[in-house]
């Protein structure tokens, strides 16, 4: 089992139609056609959403996402139409909603890796490949690759992994054309938060897109390089052969794996909720990355 601890009701807002609820976000229409995207403080581990949320979370991902998107205008237009509150919102919503077209999404996680770890790190120790490209011969969790590579994966529900793909399957599902622009802007992209990244101390490993058409335009949407969708590492503390100390919910998972935790990931039962210790220290992480890349003060 996976998926939702308790799944929350979404809140009821007159002129919006509820589309979905996701693992942080939840989806509206309003009259006009467009969409409203609402980040929650929800964290999701392991496949589960877990019952304690991180305050500040949503809005620590609204506001980098936006920074970003301002960094990327160059390269890819994003989706993004305004970050005015919708008429009759909950104030709560106050920098967690945006206002965004309505694009036909591309059913691909478009992934840019420039080092090696996580899934990436477990089919190269089988293969020596990731998503089925080549690679060199003892590279270690958190080489540097050659070249940053694009490794694309399915879309799954919520409490489904993504499942990492061929560049070739992603052609026979979406077409030759598609799956070229997908991956030169996914490549394009990266390159570009990386090299920011950098020059701020830190090392952007991977990080996960998703792409939409808007007419014949390919179209930045969703989040873009938060922590939740990247790994973000400390660059002075950046050492290939272990595990990389990052700015994301490691803390999390960290606890969950725990003893103090008593939960068994490989149960069906529902993980519990986290102590307070692990959610200041998780927020705290989300807060200094945003600060970090963006040099303001989350305050």
């Amino acid at each position: 089992m996976s998926g939702f601890v308790e799944k929350p009701e979404p809140i009821q807002v007159p002129g919006l139609v509820h589309l979905h609820t996701g693992k942080v976000r939840e989806l509206y229409r309003n009259e006009a056609g467009d969409l409203v995207m609402v980040a929650s403080d929800r964290i999701s581990a392991y496949d589960w959403v877990l019952p304690t949320e991180i305050p500040d979370k949503g809005r620590v991902l609204t506001r980098l996402s936006l920074w970003w998107f301002e960094q990327l205008a160059d390269l890819a237009p994003n989706h993004v139409l305004s970050t005015e509150l919708p008429a009759g919102a909950p104030a709560d919503w106050e920098g967690r909603a945006l206002v965004c077209k309505s694009l036909r999404m591309v059913p691909v996680e478009c992934v840019a890796r420039g080092y090696l770890t996580g899934s990436g790190l477990a089919e190269y120790d089988e293969t020596r490949t990731v998503c089925g490209l080549a690679l060199p011969e003892g590279l270690v969790d958190g080489s540097e690759l050659p070249a940053p590579i694009f490794t694309p994966a399915t879309k799954a529900e919520v409490g489904e992994h993504d499942e990492n793909v061929s560049y070739e399957e992603v052609a026979r599902q979406v077409g030759a054309d598609t799956a070229a622009a997908l991956r030169q802007a996914t490549l394009a992209v990266y390159s570009r938060a990386r090299d920011i990244s950098r020059e701020r101390g830190i090392v952007l490993a991977d990080t996960k897109f998703e792409f939409g058409f808007d007419g014949d335009d390919l179209v930045l949407a969703d989040e873009v390089l938060t922590p939740d969708s990247s790994r973000f590492w400390p660059a002075d503390r950046w050492q290939p052969g272990r595990a990389q100390p990052s700015y994301d919910k490691q803390f999390v998972r960290d606890w969950l794996t725990s003893a103090e935790s008593g939960w068994d990931r490989r149960s069906e039962q529902p993980p519990p909720p986290l102590p307070q210790q692990v959610v200041d220290a998780t927020r705290a992480k989300y807060v200094e990355a945003y600060e970090l890349l963006t040099g303001q003060s989350w305050s």
